[in-house]
This record gives C-alpha cells, sequence and structure tokens, in this order.
C-alpha cells in the first residue's frame, strides 16, 4: 500500500518536497487563465470604442448595483465589461481560497492571496478611471495592472501542471554572458515596460515615438533570447515550446502593431464614427501584446527553473536556486 501511495507523488527537484498533481485544481486554473485573457480583450474593446465614460458612475451602473442598463452604444462595452471583472473577481476569490486549502507550497498561498489582491486594486483603479474622467496615468495602471494580475494567473496555472511538478535536473550552463536566465529575465521585464509604453499611448499620455523605439528594443532582446534558447536547449521541451511560440507571437504582435498603426492613425484620424477595422486592429494588437508578455514570463521561468548558472553569476544562480526549489 505505502508503494501505491508513493506512485501518486510527483517528486520535486533539488530535493524539494513532493507535491501531488491536483487535476481538478490544475484545470480551474487554467480555465481562471483563459477568463482573465477574456478580460483584457473585453477592456480593450472599451478603449478601443471611446466607451470609457459611457456608464458615468461606479460601483454603480446608472445608480444601481443589480439593474441591467439599456445594452446600447458604448453602454454595452463598459458595463458589459465590469459585469465580467466581477466573473473574475468570483474566480479570484474560489482560486485563493483553493490553493489555500490544497496547496503544499506556501509560496503558492501567497501568491493566491496576491492575486486576489491584485484585482481588488484593478477594480479601484478601474472605479477611479471613470470619477476622474479617464485620467491617462490612472488609466495606463489599469491597463499595466490588468497584465501583471494575467502573468500572476499564468504563472499559477504553469506550475500546477504535472509536467511542473515532475522530477527534473537543471542543465549546466558555462561561460554565457548574460546568462540565459538573465537574459530571459531581461526580455520579460522589457516586454512589461513596452506593454507600459503601448497603454500611455492608447490613453494619450505620450506620444508614439517612444512606443516604435520600445518595440525595437524589445524585438531585439527577444530575439536575442529566442535564439540562444533554441540554439544551446532546443532539445529541451520546456524550453523549446515557450521560445516557438514567443518567437510566432512577435512576428505577428509586429504586425498587428503596423496594422493598427495604418487604420487608427494613417486612415483613421479623427474619424466621425469608428470604423470595424480599427477597432479589430487595436483590440489584436492589446491580446497580442498580452501573449507575447504572458509568454516571456512562462519562458523566462522556465529557464530560471531549468538552466543553472555557475557561482561567477551570483544574482542568476540565486533567482535560479528559488525557481528550482519550487
Amino acid at each position: 500500500m505505502r508503494a501505491r501511495h508513493a506512485k501518486k507523488k510527483i517528486v520535486q527537484p533539488s530535493g524539494a518536497s513532493a507535491v501531488p498533481y491536483n487535476h481538478a485544481y490544475h484545470r480551474f486554473a487554467v480555465f481562471f487563465a483563459i477568463a482573465t485573457f477574456l478580460l483584457i480583450i473585453a477592456g480593450a474593446l472599451v478603449t478601443s470604442n471611446d466607451a470609457g465614460l459611457s456608464v458615468p458612475d461606479w460601483p454603480t451602473s446608472f445608480g444601481s448595483l443589480w439593474k441591467l442598463p439599456p445594452m446600447v452604444g458604448g453602454v454595452k462595452f463598459e458595463h458589459g465589461h465590469r459585469v465580467f471583472a466581477e466573473f473574475v473577481g468570483l474566480l479570484t476569490i474560489l482560486m485563493a481560497v483553493w490553493t489555500h486549502k490544497v496547496e503544499q507550497r506556501r509560496w503558492m498561498r501567497i501568491l493566491g492571496w496576491t492575486a486576489l489582491a491584485t484585482v481588488v486594486l484593478q477594480g479601484i483603479l478601474g472605479g477611479i478611471t471613470v470619477l476622474r474622467f479617464l485620467p491617462w496615468t490612472i488609466s495606463t495602471a489599469h491597463a499595466t495592472l490588468g497584465q501583471t494580475f494575467l502573468c500572476l494567473v499564468i504563472v499559477m496555472a504553469l506550475v500546477t501542471g504535472r509536467s511542473w511538478l515532475q522530477a527534473d535536473h537543471p542543465l549546466p550552463e558555462q561561460n554565457e554572458k548574460p546568462s540565459t536566465p538573465a537574459l530571459a529575465t531581461l526580455a520579460a521585464v522589457c516586454v512589461w515596460l513596452q506593454l507600459i509604453l503601448g497603454a500611455a499611448f492608447r490613453h494619450s499620455g505620450i506620444k508614439l515615438l517612444p512606443h516604435i523605439i520600445g518595440a525595437c528594443i524589445v524585438t531585439a532582446i527577444l530575439c536575442w533570447t529566442v535564439v540562444r534558447v533554441l540554439a544551446r536547449y532546443g532539445h529541451v521541451p520546456p524550453l523549446r515550446r515557450p521560445a516557438e511560440i514567443l518567437l510566432a507571437l512577435l512576428m505577428i504582435q509586429l504586425g498587428l502593431g503596423f496594422v493598427a498603426y495604418l487604420t487608427r492613425i494613417q486612415w483613421g484620424h479623427d474619424p466621425v464614427q469608428l470604423a470595424f477595422s480599427m477597432v479589430l486592429s487595436t483590440v489584436s494588437h492589446v491580446a497580442g501584446g498580452a501573449l507575447v508578455l504572458a509568454t516571456s514570463v512562462v519562458l523566462a521561468i522556465q529557464v530560471l527553473r531549468r538552466i543553472s548558472v555557475p557561482i561567477s553569476h551570483p544574482a542568476t544562480q540565486a533567482a535560479a536556486r528559488t525557481v528550482v526549489t519550487v
């Protein structure tokens, strides 16, 4: 009986304690991540349709917490976004409580409650954007926090998966400057900063040029990272797959950015009515940015976990050791 019971445990690498794989818990985490991504699309629909003030009050909608307002014009985007945000908030509560009850890893329980605190703050920022008539700084913070929340949820889905819980041994890396873990981490941070620039431009806080310059820098760093990973560790599926996906998403995102520039700025300057092509291109560009960020975070975490660096890289070594032990 003991031997049979032991087979139900998946042994963690580097001497960490065994963590059982919970199929239902992981599937819920994946569903949670998909719902959060759809919420980002819903938020992009509000901005792209200039519907941010279609519902003028908060937390009520036209003076009511329960009554459904007429879903016409921008109201269907703004109020629909609020309703879906409430649904994701409910999922966040369920995920935090479930994580607290079933998770053996203390850092995962902390991550669950952090996600809940983040979604509460996100709702407050969304309310302030309405009450203060869409200040670009708060709107940008709202968009950025939404992308950050997506990353938290993606991480929870990743580390509850069967492949993460299976035993593995880090691969040694020598004489790479910068080290692959450092390079992958830099890539994820740069994508996150680039999304801040994009949000600031979308909310009329900055000009387009900083976003274009940032796009060039991010493209170079992402290509460097992907080439490094595929050339050195292409035989490792957990590293190869996110690297290939990231490269494909990057190419798509660059194309979407160009289309959004044409439809929104060149062809749609001061339009009488928003064209469907303008809305579709900008929403797709926002969604693509979210996917690029999420994939870069997944790649960075997998690299930190699966590649060990020599002691000459103390900062990266410490980060890698932290991720490996979880």
